[in-house]
């Protein structure tokens, strides 16, 4: 009987914290027209020009600060050991690979294996659990890109996203009573940020987006793939799972990049917010990334947590994100084995 595939999908990471492997990854990840949206020249300009020489040194400072000397990257390390789990929870009628949108392993690759495996029936997991589409867009556009040239097309199905997935929502829940939630003064869902604009392009209605206040508040039709609507709808699943009321949380946005504007409220504005209540200790969980990576790791114990600490504060207190749960795991075979 012939074998089904399964392709891991994250966003990508550095081969090494060097700054010369640093700019690399900024370069590929950044030229990509869905990460950042604005016509090829400028594009082009932007990037080359003054990103990556300006912040591929101090990116790879922050890389080098979590870089692990035996296991490398937190989110190479944490995705391996997922795929790893994943084959075993599946079993023998499956071939799991795993790819990095940008940089290694590649998309190319483990296609490539999945060919030379006689794999003609293909799952697609992008590891992003609410839909972008500057991350599972790009992924669709990669994966299409590359079979569009054999001969022979495989069946291929994307899990567009599980933002609601059960056992996902369960998994953060329990990594976060680890810390006894009741406990902090306030509750912070940091998500990865996204220019506006970008939720406005995938308004299809173009009726919907930005159009009030609260537009994002509540999934519907119209706004079904907001990548905002759907953080917001993830923060209230975890919330209700933890029986945190609406009052003590808030959903807010991180790793804001350039001046144009981006999905509100910033995650660094709201610390600033929490210290000026005289908030002491806040939980942070961050529900866009199913492996912990530098945004988590570095951005907020570190970052955000002496920002908080210099105006006042006491604790900025991460939520580990799923990593090697056995629960999400079993979440990802139910992805697989329904789909």
């Amino acid at each position: 009987m012939s074998k089904k595939g399964v392709l891991l999908i994250n966003l990508g990471t550095p081969d090494s914290p060097s700054t010369a492997d640093v700019r690399k990854y900024l370069r590929e990840f950044l030229m990509d027209p869905l990460v950042i949206d604005i016509n090829p020249i400028s594009r082009n300009l932007l990037v080359k020009g003054i990103i990556v020489p300006t912040r591929g040194p101090k990116s790879a400072k922050l890389y080098q600060a979590i870089w692990d000397e035996k296991t490398g990257s937190p989110l190479l390390h944490y995705s391996l050991l997922q795929q790893k789990l994943l084959q075993e929870k599946l079993g023998d009628e499956y071939v799991v690979e795993l790819a990095m949108r940008y940089q290694s392993p590649s998309i190319d690759s483990a296609l490539q294996r999945l060919k030379e495996a006689l794999i003609y029936d293909i799952v697609v997991i992008p590891l992003f659990p609410q839909y972008a589409s500057a991350s599972t867009g790009s992924v669709y556009d990669k994966v299409m890109e590359l079979v569009k040239g054999w001969m022979t097309k495989p069946s291929i199905r994307f899990i567009n996203s599980f933002h609601d997935d059960k056992l996902m929502i369960e998994t953060f829940a329990d990594n976060a009573r680890k810390y006894n939630p009741e406990t902090y003064d306030h509750i912070l869902f940091s998500f990865h940020g996204l220019p506006q604009r970008q939720l406005v392009k995938s308004d299809h209605t173009h009726k919907t987006c930005l159009q009030s206040g609260d537009c994002c508040q509540k999934l519907t039709d119209a706004n079904r793939y907001c990548y905002s609507a759907q953080s917001h709808d993830t923060a209230r699943l975890i919330a209700a799972e933890l029986g945190i009321p609406k009052e003590k949380y808030i959903v807010c946005f991180q790793s804001r990049l350039g001046n144009d504007p981006w999905v509100p409220p910033y995650t660094i504005d709201i610390i600033h917010q929490m210290a000026k209540e005289g908030k002491k200790r806040l939980l942070v969980l961050c529900p866009a990334f199913v492996a912990d990576c530098l945004e988590t790791i570095y951005e907020v114990p570190i970052e955000y947590g002496t920002e908080f600490k210099n105006l006042g504060g006491e604790e900025v207190q991460l939520v580990e994100s799923l990593n090697d749960s056995p629960k999400f795991i079993a979440a990802l075979a139910k992805m697989v084995l329904t789909n």
